[in-house]
């Protein structure tokens, strides 16, 4: 037996006959060791190991530069775990990423025109390189930086958030967010696009006599009814589910014929294929209209104050 870092107490020990052989880990001394030794140890305590069975098994996910150290260490220094994972932090301390401080939080703020998912998508990754984050400090962080108004009016209205409950509470402001923009580059598309069917008006009429008809068909992207939504406490799909048998809601206009449409896709409230129940537009505008209506009174647990509040207050300055 050759030269080994491991005392004879520790060769002595038989691995056990199933023991998985973590070889899909590797360390070669340019990453932070202290994520490789959780990880090998989070590993090791899933397959229920001893402290012998560890020492044998860490060089296993050591290359190059990192596996030349171990083979350097003086014969038999190691009767314990703890002496491997001792003097392999001390051997590559410079390498352990430093934990950055809470007001680094402060720095990252939503930009004009940045998507509110993509902000946050931005600050859960620095979160995550900040240890002992609170949520407290995390919530303050989150609210000083966002400038989707309706989102942080909500998070005013409580003084601490877990980081669970603003993503939860994020979904609703996100969809409301995206299917604006959405809804207002269609609008632009369709804008863009009116001109120039007006000015080549009598080209249509032209193609209309040569085919025989009156109607120009041109395909634009489908807009909702309404420039603002009300927001939801639950996706539309659910706040669906409540209310569809109550007879609140209008009856959907027919789908158009799609040859039977999507088969992959259903939509609940036409009762037919083509589109899924949440991407429904005319669903969306049934509901603001019976929210509008008052017809919703019932089912205030749905609705968002802030959102409401504010559309009174818009109905209220139109009609002065």
């Amino acid at each position: 037996m050759g030269a080994t870092p491991f005392h004879r107490s520790i060769l002595e020990v038989r691995l056990p006959k199933h023991f998985d052989k973590p070889t899909d880990m590797r360390y070669d001394g340019t990453q932070d060791p202290l994520e490789h030794l959780t990880a090998f140890e989070a590993r090791m305590n899933l397959e229920g190991v001893g402290d012998e069975v560890r020492c044998r098994a860490f060089p296993v996910t050591l290359a190059g530069p990192a596996i030349r150290w171990f083979n350097g260490l003086p014969q038999g220094s190691i009767y314990r775990f703890s002496d491997i994972s001792r003097a392999f932090l001390a051997q590559f301390t410079t390498r352990i990423a430093k934990a950055k401080h809470p007001i680094n939080l402060l720095g990252i703020t939503q930009r004009p025109g940045e998507l509110t998912r993509k902000y946050l998508d931005r600050f859960n990754d620095e979160c995550l390189e900040i240890d002992g984050l609170t949520d407290s400090v995390a919530s303050l962080c989150l609210t000083n930086g966002l400038l989707n108004e309706d989102f942080r009016k909500h998070l005013t209205t409580k003084p601490v958030w877990t980081m669970h409950e603003i993503q939860t509470v994020a979904k609703e402001y996100i969809n409301d967010e995206e299917v604006s923009q959405v809804m207002v580059a269609n609008k632009r598309h369709s804008g863009y696009n009116q001109p120039r069917q007006q000015g080549n008006g009598e080209r249509h009429k032209e193609q209309a006599k040569e085919t025989g008809s009156t109607k120009v068909h041109r395909s634009f992207p489908r807009i909702g009814k309404f420039t603002n939504y009300t927001l939801l406490t639950l996706p539309i799909v659910e706040v669906y589910q409540q209310i569809a048998e109550r007879g609140i809601l209008s009856k959907p206009r027919p789908l158009k014929d799609r040859t039977g449409g999507n088969k992959s896709l259903y939509c609940d409230y036409h009762k037919g294929y083509g589109h899924q129940t949440q991407d429904c537009f005319d669903l969306r505008d049934a509901l603001e209209q019976a929210i509008r209506d008052g017809k919703l009174s019932e089912f205030s647990h749905l609705i968002r104050e802030p959102r409401r509040r504010q559309r009174d207050q818009d109905s209220e300055e139109a009609k002065t």
